[in-house]
């Protein structure tokens, strides 16, 4: 299920017996004394700035075992980032820490969203300050169907704008048009939140969530998993269909097939914990045809 503007205490909080006590502490503990070796996406411009990542470290909470190792990566409000690399490369654990599971404890390095620190804020926090993340394997919720569940994240967003909240016919005006982003009947507004629905229609639901919930920024972690080729089409045409001079999107992927119908602005690989090169379309081109091996 996505991290959206109400998701995140859902998912996280009942996904984990770890303490409030250590979700509430200052997560950034002690910055890292090893260099990045990343390439930032060049720009003179500050103004546009939307997601800031110096120098990020993160170990798993339970064991203390290193997985980000001074991450550096700026994002812009338009621009579209998709990151690549081997399993274990720490592309994943990279989209948590930033959405603010709690598995997960940074151990240096900062994180600045528009203009806020992001390590301070709880993961409902972020998501009601726009960020929105979808999981590789999105989680059934029985008993709570997509209407009401929409409904609810879509309200508690408007709450934190100091919107007045939209009662269940006003919603449903604006729900139901989006359906058409993503290629699904209204009846599937009544079905229960992922349960029993195909890997395409679980895709689609998170961008459904997305559409209706506005993020400013948007993490997809493979999003094009076990997709077909028109499944993957409706999804990233609805990606592409959201995407603004205002939003982002940051990509986690290991196929070239999805950067070819969402274009990325800028393409980053991981490795070891780090983003040790970032380009264009060709870096994706080059992957596909040599494997890491060419960037390595």
């Amino acid at each position: 299920m996505a991290t959206a503007f109400f998701t995140p205490t859902f998912n996280f909080r009942n996904s984990t017996s770890i303490p409030q006590s250590r979700r509430r502490r200052r997560r950034c503990i002690v910055r890292s004394s090893q260099a990045s070796v990343s390439i930032e996406a060049p720009s003179s411009s500050t103004t546009d700035l939307l997601l800031q990542v110096k120098d990020l470290s993160a170990v798993i909470a339970e064991s203390k075992q290193p997985i980000l190792k001074g991450v550096n990566l700026t994002v812009r409000h338009g621009e579209a980032h998709a990151v690549m690399g081997k399993n274990g490369s720490g592309k994943s654990t990279f989209a948590k820490v930033l959405a603010g599971h709690p598995d997960y404890e940074v151990t240096g390095g900062s994180v600045m969203y528009k203009g806020l620190d992001l390590l301070e804020m709880e993961p409902e926090e972020r998501a009601t300050a726009g960020l929105f993340m979808s999981f590789q394997s999105p989680v059934e919720i029985p008993g709570v169907s997509n209407i009401d569940f929409l409904n609810m994240a879509y309200n508690a967003r408007r709450r934190k704008l100091g919107l007045p909240e939209l009662g269940p016919i006003e919603f449903y005006g604006y729900v139901a048009p989006k359906l058409e982003l993503v290629n699904m009947k209204t009846d599937f507004l009544n079905r229960n939140v992922n349960e029993g629905f195909s890997g395409g229609e679980k895709k689609r639901n998170e961008i459904l969530q997305l559409a209706v919930l506005g993020a400013e920024f948007a993490i997809l972690d493979e999003i094009d998993s076990g997709l077909d080729v028109d499944a993957l089409q409706d999804v990233a045409k609805a990606v592409n269909g959201i995407l603004t001079s205002k939003n982002s999107v940051l990509m986690i992927t290991h196929y070239l097939r999805l950067l070819e119908f969402i274009k990325p602005t800028y393409i980053h690989v991981m490795e070891n914990g780090r983003i040790v090169k970032t380009g264009d379309i060709t870096i994706a081109e080059v992957l596909e045809k040599e494997g890491y091996k060419a960037i390595s």
